[in-house]
């Protein structure tokens, strides 16, 4: 029978563990200097490396060589025994299969008798945090005070069920997710022994399909490697029941483009194709949160091939961060919902749906000295606005103000309309497509664009907010604002003139606010927001 990958690759001395080097480093110089403890934790995801750990220090505390710096040798003949599984005093217990106290009392009574070969007696508790809470009472006292030839190594991948107790009598080391990129490097190490035909994009699925655990990956590319071809992307893609990269992009766009029969095409398209339903969320997941890096200014911690990394940066583009966050939420339950009923499609396709729906906007309660506040005077604007301006500040206390346009009334599923005849949502739209249409023509000006926000449309004049006077500034140059004007003509096919405020100086009002309201009246009468709902 052939051996599997994960156990014939298993780390046989220190220098050979990945990516723990904060650990090994500890465990190595224990040994040199004699300063072993009596009782080890290790805790941390699946597959990094815990009882490999173990394992190793088991063999180094028992190895024979002379010079302690070189342990363990794996030459001696302690060494060799444990690498072949007969070494009769390292004793590994599945603590799932054993978890009652009379599992733990007869461990108890057998830990007094003297090492059979080596010099420690060393036992390996795996997936600690299965014991009963009598269990771990009755380890406590052996815990604490173990006989001086026996070490104690628990291991657990949940460190929050196991008893303050007994993490108190431990030395306790936390094991980390490997890096896919340490993960890729090993894994072509592997397939270039073991004469292993492997595209890297194919490894980098594997990598991320793994979620940072080594032996997780090294199983997979057994996995694949047992179709007796070359592993291919989309070899890797079918077996593992993972959605195409491309898959992942036309979701997102059909989102970006408000197109939900292709949104839901699209997914449908990925399931039949032999995607799993919550990997897809999970890859979904993934791809919205680089673009949330991106986003942020981390772009650089991005690991993804350039025609992929230029398709999120537009996408970073097209997308507000409010609308990056709501479809990472929106996404992120369907990966992890673990209800059943109806079909498996179900959950992804109603996150799809959710994110479609427009964001409720925020209604905002106003404290004022004032018992009563008085409506705002209107002072109306020109007939013939210009094609660019700015809305003046207005002083606390002060009764002029700019009025908000008096939609008429909409029909039934229809978004107001202004007396250009567009509606704020299609301008709000627009204005992301004039971003994108920008880069090529005048990127800083689709810099500014992109910092900045529509707030209406008043009297057919485009109102935008900028978060501070110096962006204002740039912005208000008449060449940008007519290449602004002549690009969102071609989106939108109308003329509209546009003035800009500043939403971030000390007496404006939050974005949410339109000036011309009863909110903006009381808040210019002294009053204060102290709740928003």
């Amino acid at each position: 029978m052939t051996q599997a990958l994960y156990r014939k690759w298993r780390p046989q001395l220190w220098d050979e563990v990945i990516s723990q080097e904060h650990i090994i480093h500890t465990l190595k110089n224990a040994v040199a200097t004699d300063r072993v403890a009596h009782a080890y934790l290790f805790s941390g995801p699946r597959g990094t490396g815990k009882t490999t750990a173990a394992r190793l220090l088991a063999k180094a505390v028992n190895c024979l060589n002379l010079d302690s710096a070189r342990r363990p040798c794996n030459e001696c003949a302690h060494c060799k025994a444990v690498n072949e599984s007969r070494f009769m005093d390292l004793i590994e217990i599945d603590a799932a299969s054993n978890t009652g106290v009379d599992d733990v009392r007869e461990l108890r009574d057998k830990i007094n008798f003297s090492p059979s070969q080596g010099k420690f007696k060393v036992y390996i508790i795996d997936e600690v945090h299965m014991l009963s809470n009598q269990a771990f009472n009755a380890l406590l006292k052996t815990l604490e005070e173990p006989p001086p030839h026996v070490i104690f190594i628990l291991a657990t991948t949940e460190i929050h069920k196991i008893p303050a107790t007994v993490l108190s009598r431990c030395q306790r080391h936390e094991f980390r997710r490997v890096p896919p990129g340490e993960i890729i490097r090993h894994l072509t190490n592997i397939c270039t022994e073991e004469k292993i035909e492997a595209d890297p994009e194919a490894l980098a699925v594997i990598a991320r399909q793994s979620t940072g655990g080594m032996r997780d990956a090294i199983s997979l590319l057994d996995q694949l490697s047992s179709t007796g071809g070359r592993i291919t992307i989309e070899l890797a893609q079918t077996v593992l029941g993972t959605a195409t990269s491309q898959s992942v992009l036309a979701l997102i766009q059909a989102a970006i483009d408000h197109q939900p029969g292709h949104g839901l095409d699209e997914i449908q398209h990925a399931l039949d194709g032999g995607a799993d339903v919550r990997a897809l969320a999970r890859q979904l997941v993934e791809y919205l949160r680089n673009l949330m890096l991106i986003q942020m200014g981390n772009g650089a911690q991005l690991e993804a091939p350039n025609d992929v990394r230029a398709q999120m940066n537009a996408h970073a583009v097209a997308l507000s961060s409010a609308e990056v966050l709501r479809m990472l939420r929106a996404f992120n339950a369907a990966a992890t919902d673990q209800r059943g009923g109806g079909p498996p499609s179900l959950g992804l396709e109603l996150a799809f749906a959710e994110i479609l729906e427009p964001a409720a906007q925020p209604q905002f309660a106003v404290a004022t000295s004032a018992q009563h506040v008085p409506a705002a005077a209107p002072r109306p604007l020109p007939s013939q606005p210009p094609a660019v301006g700015r809305l003046q500040p207005v002083a606390p206390g002060s009764q002029t103000t700019i009025p908000a346009a008096v939609p008429g009334p909409a029909q039934p599923g229809e978004a107001p309309k202004s007396q250009t005849g567009v509606s704020l949502e299609q301008v709000t739209k627009a204005w992301k497509q004039v971003a994108n249409l920008l880069r090529t023509k005048d990127p800083n000006l689709m810099g500014l664009v992109n910092s900045s926000k529509v707030l209406e449309i008043r009297e057919g004049v485009l109102i935008v907010s900028f978060a501070s006077d110096i962006l204002q500034k740039r912005f208000d140059r008449p060449e940008g604002i007519d290449l602004v004007r002549k690009t969102l003509h071609e989106v939108l096919g109308r003329d509209l003139p546009i003035q800009t405020v500043v939403a971030g100086n000390k007496n404006a009002l939050p974005a949410n606010v339109k000036p011309g309201g009863m909110v903006a009246a009381a808040s210019q009468l002294g009053g204060e927001i102290v709740d928003i709902q």
